[in-house]
């Protein structure tokens, strides 16, 4: 497989550590050639930036000591590693993450979302899958880009909380939370109600599209979290969406929509229109690995547009009580399947299928 899983323990320092630790490697090399990196430089010790590490530490303080602990694992700057996990808060145009989410509520009761993870090519091949167990809080189970704290691609956690995330390009910037700070705070919540009430009420610097569902509750939400506004929608059969604010209540706020969001959103649209209460995870896949046309969902090209290719595909099957992930390479369809609220100390090593 491309991605290794990984299982880390500890409070929250030692956690943010061992994600440093495991990324350090690779993080250099990583950085010098990412055009994300060069762009951020001038913001290096902005006051703005100082802004938004305070919402940070003020708001979700647990979360910060990850990322205290984060920087010291990666031998890197706290400031720096800061700027680094608010890419999307102050570049709104060259973040090289893209993404395409997909959902369904099946006739026989079980809920299912699908995730394409795109991001920078680089990283095909070099991320990781890490499960986290924490002294505080549920634990989770997420795809791990180097440097940046766990949340913002697809994860779940073992209260049975699935997310996966979207990026949107949103034009305002005002000062908040940063938004993957955000999207990680959501792993530590046990209920959809706590997940929402969080993305509702917190100050946002940024804008993510979450796509959350539970073990615990037969209810999906799609929602639009943005600077300017939130909007949360339920789910009613089926849904999908990539990389622009669609809902009511938010697509008239400012935003940047790539020819590449434009064109995955009006495919994906199309293919779950034709989706039936019979449909499963095979059907998801099938959309999220579609190939077709110039700008297809499954992104493969070495001059994608959006300088993105798919880097996993996420498949969650959500019965009661009970949540499975597979993992799937792009490449060969080969897959990982996981429970995700499985103690990892009461099962096997997860085996490849």
């Amino acid at each position: 497989m491309p991605y290794k899983y990984v299982r880390i323990a500890g409070n929250r320092r030692q956690v943010g550590v061992a994600l440093g630790k495991l990324a350090r490697p690779l993080m250099a090399a990583y950085l010098e050639q990412n055009g994300t990196w060069e762009a951020l430089r001038p913001w290096r010790g902005h006051s703005y930036l100082d802004q938004l590490g305070q919402f940070a530490r003020d708001a979700l303080p647990a979360i910060w000591e990850e990322l205290e602990g984060l920087a010291e694992g990666l031998r890197m700057p706290l400031a720096d590693v800061l700027l680094w996990n608010c890419r999307g808060d102050l570049l709104h145009s060259s973040t090289g993450d893209g993404c395409t989410s997909v959902a369904l509520k099946a006739a026989d009761g079980i809920r299912w979302i699908g995730h394409n993870e795109d991001g920078d090519p680089y990283l095909y091949g070099r991320c990781h899958l890490v499960d986290v167990a924490l002294e505080d809080a549920p634990g989770y189970l997420s795809f791990y880009y180097p440097g940046s704290l766990p949340g913002h691609t697809f994860a779940a956690n073992r209260a049975g909380l699935v997310q996966t995330i979207n990026n949107l390009r949103t034009r305002q910037r005002h000062p908040g939370v940063p938004r993957m700070l955000l999207a990680r705070a959501v792993l530590d919540c046990t209920t959809l109600d706590e997940a929402i009430a969080l993305l509702r009420d917190a100050p946002r610097s940024g804008g993510f599209h979450h796509t959350l569902g539970s073990a615990a509750d037969p209810r999906i939400f799609s929602a639009e979290v943005a600077p300017g506004g939130a909007s949360f929608l339920e789910i009613g059969t089926r849904y999908g969406h990539a990389n622009h604010m669609i809902h009511q209540e938010t697509r008239g706020q400012a935003q940047i929509i790539t020819d590449s969001s434009r064109t995955r959103q009006n495919r994906i649209e199309g293919i779950v229109d034709g989706w039936s209460p019979a449909t499963g995870g095979a059907e998801l896949l099938a959309a999220l690995h579609d190939a077709s046309g110039d700008l297809p969902i499954l992104r493969t090209a070495k001059d994608d547009p959006d300088d993105e290719n798919t880097l996993a595909t996420a498949i969650f099957e959500i019965r009661d009580d009970e949540v499975t992930l597979r993992v799937y390479d792009r490449k060969t369809r080969a897959d990982i399947a996981l429970d995700v609220m499985t103690d990892p100390d009461d099962e096997k090593k997860p085996d490849p299928a």
